[in-house]
């Protein structure tokens, strides 16, 4: 088991904080594979400062998704702790995570996420100023550093936990890296060696054979995965399953199929029939990927309007597969 500060994890795996895609029913989607935590997208301390209603909507959590980390993220210590006391006030949030490993450009023009890599002192007064706002743990997850010549991890997780961070998350890439090349299960270690909190492992999880080679190489007391649950949230279970000594069926098409359009009906139930297709646009063809003739079918779920239209085509796709799976057995 992992805990963190005063919340205790039933598994080791979490659900990692993904732009555009970990939203409430996301992150309860996750939590109903096995997620032990899951974690919202970034919000923005400006945004909440100017009071921004689409943020101030960010900052919902469902009732079935505990235990949840909202994620911050800002260069200003001030407006960092009014976010911070903000979240703890009107939100039912278990952890306030601090965001300083976004390599995106918008995001380092904003002198946040990763760019505070570079910044060891502010990034302990950020710290220290969201844990002064909160009776929740705090929790900060970072890259190994800027780039190659300046890797940080080491020191700045230490002044999380000088600070009060009550865990530290790793991503084995820096800045410089961007989505590129591969994660360094190295750094992950030499931070988990540097510090007393829980470190959290995170990068290139996608199969059991990568989870079991990061804690082996890192001895991480728990491992985040983001692009590896995209369309299969089931591998969570798959995880649970090779950890526990257990054995696991991955889902089949038909569940796949089911598991795709429950998705989307809940995204539109949730937020509006518009705007759940349209962020399902790109999900659907995460969650198709593999099956024989997915590509025509991605091609055709990107451009769906409305969830009786989803359904169509995904009930096309599934006679077609029916009809294919008949043929091999029967060969």
């Amino acid at each position: 088991m992992l805990k963190i500060g005063s919340v205790e994890l039933k598994s080791r795996f979490i659900a990692a904080p993904l732009a555009g895609i970990s939203n409430p029913v996301y992150r309860q989607m996750c939590h109903d594979f096995g997620a032990a935590l899951s974690v919202s997208e970034m919000i923005s301390d400006k945004a909440l400062h100017y009071q921004n209603a689409r943020t101030f909507d960010m900052c919902a959590v469902l009732p079935d998704e505990h235990p949840v980390a909202l994620q911050l993220f800002g260069s200003d210590p001030s407006t960092m702790a009014e976010a911070s006391a903000y979240l703890t006030e009107h939100t039912d949030c278990d952890l306030i995570d601090i965001n300083m490993g976004c390599p995106v450009h918008k995001v380092i023009k904003a002198h946040s996420g990763s760019w505070l890599m570079q910044e060891p002192q502010l990034a302990y007064d950020i710290i220290k100023a969201v844990k002064d706002n909160t009776d929740r743990p705090v929790t900060v997850k970072m890259r190994a550093g800027w780039d190659k010549d300046h890797i940080t991890c080491v020191e700045i997780a230490q002044l999380a936990e000088k600070a009060g961070a009550s865990a530290v998350t790793v991503h084995g890439r820096t800045r410089g890296q961007l989505y590129a090349g591969k994660s360094d299960n190295r750094y992950i270690k030499m931070v988990k060696e540097a510090v007393s909190v829980p470190v959290i492992g995170n990068g290139d999880i996608r199969t059991v054979e990568d989870a079991k080679r990061m804690f082996e190489e890192t001895g991480c007391d728990g491992i985040m995965i983001g692009r590896g649950l995209l369309g299969r949230p089931y591998f969570l279970k798959e995880l649970e399953a090779a950890f526990e000594g257990g054995t696991y069926t991955a889902p089949d098409y038909n569940e796949r199929l089911d598991m795709t359009y429950d998705y989307a009906k809940k995204l539109c139930d949730y937020m509006s029939e518009y705007t759940g297709m349209c962020m399902m646009r790109s999900m659907a063809a995460w969650y198709i990927s593999g099956l024989p003739y997915a590509a025509g079918y991605k091609n055709r779920l990107c451009q769906v309007n409305t969830l009786h239209e989803m359904k169509d085509i995904l009930e096309e796709f599934r006679m077609k597969l029916k009809a294919e799976y008949s043929v091999s057995e029967d060969q």
